[in-house]
């Protein structure tokens, strides 16, 4: 109820140590079959974050963060392990993939909850999947490994507020799925669109209502249908799509 995206971070350092007993903690997560299907590149070269910027959109924090983690759908490690196994991996097709990548997301979920006790601040940055080819070169991930999520880490140097959050009744359903009805709909977006920023968001971009800002804006047709087209093929470049 305290969780807080911190985008600006202090100078002190995140020592190896301290990332080493929350990598080892937060394996302790749930994960299929047992097998861990996740990576994290750790990332604290000053031009290797340069590098890694772009594929983030430049945002700020890539740079000024002591550390960048990558977190990837990983069955490449698994693979070998079958191969010098006299075993036969069947790995390379997308329920792999998907397996993969909720592995990886149940790791990155714990590892957030750390750092929170620890104090540590950190943004989850979603343009992971946006440009991964770009990831995957610089990071030199090999076939059947795939990036799915980043985290900028260090010591908070900000206390922003908290973003809101729908109603629990808006996302909870009993027995079966129930669909929206307009009042419904008015009722549980009724806070997040009277938000004085929300409403100012809209004033500036000269927009009607705040879902215009995602629509049209934030998210549009045009570029979902354009990343998920890149994503896709970078599936198949690495392995996971035939």
């Amino acid at each position: 109820m305290t969780r807080r995206t911190i985008r600006k971070y202090s100078a002190q350092p995140v020592s190896e140590a301290l990332l080493n007993r929350l990598f080892s903690e937060a394996s302790r997560t749930q994960t299929m079959g047992n097998l861990q299907l996740y990576s994290v590149v750790v990332t604290r070269d000053e031009q290797m974050k340069q590098r890694l910027a772009p594929a983030h959109f430049n945002q700020p924090m890539v740079t000024e963060a002591p550390v960048v983690l990558t977190i990837c759908a990983d069955f490449h490690r698994t693979t070998r392990w079958c191969e010098e196994r006299q075993a036969q991996p069947g790995y390379d097709n997308f329920l792999s993939f998907q397996n993969a990548a909720i592995d990886a997301l149940l790791f990155t979920q714990t590892l957030c909850n750390l750092m929170d006790e620890e104090g540590l601040g950190y943004c989850y940055l979603g343009t992971t999947v946006y440009q991964p080819q770009q990831i995957i070169d610089m990071l030199q991930l090999p076939r059947l490994v795939m990036p799915v999520a980043t985290l900028t880490v260090g010591w908070p140097a900000e206390a922003p507020a908290q973003s809101d959050r729908l109603p629990v009744e808006s996302f909870v359903h009993s027995e079966t799925y129930h669909d929206y009805s307009p009042a419904d709909i008015d009722t549980y977006y009724r806070h997040k669109e009277q938000l004085e920023e929300n409403r100012h968001f809209c004033e500036l971009n000269h927009k009607e209502t705040l879902a215009q800002i995602f629509t049209d804006i934030r998210y549009t047709k045009q570029d979902n249908e354009a990343m998920s087209a890149t994503l896709l093929e970078t599936l198949r470049r690495q392995g996971f799509i035939m």
